[in-house]
């Protein structure tokens, strides 16, 4: 499994509850913290349609889109962190 959090520098709320990814062979996992416990979201690999990367100037937002028509926004993570999700996922 691999595991990426985001900068807590990054802005996004993610001082205090940075995003993270977990990826396996067969699922995505998101994590997105909120002020008691976390919200997760699932999805399988083989759902996956388009996987994005948004680069600002020091962070870069990964865009994942489902078949389903669902979409997860992870904010803040290191360039070199986006560019090895998007090779995981493609």
């Amino acid at each position: 499994m691999n595991a990426f959090v985001a900068s807590r520098i990054s802005g996004n709320d993610n001082s205090i509850f940075p995003d993270r990814l977990e990826i396996d062979d067969f699922q995505v996992i998101y994590y997105k913290g909120t002020l008691i416990g976390y919200r997760k979201s699932v999805v399988t690999r083989a759902n996956i349609a388009s996987v994005h990367i948004g680069s600002g100037l020091l962070f870069a937002d990964i865009v994942i889109e489902t078949t389903g028509g669902r979409t997860i926004r992870a904010q803040g993570f290191k360039k070199s962190d986006a560019r090895n999700i998007m090779e995981l996922l493609s």
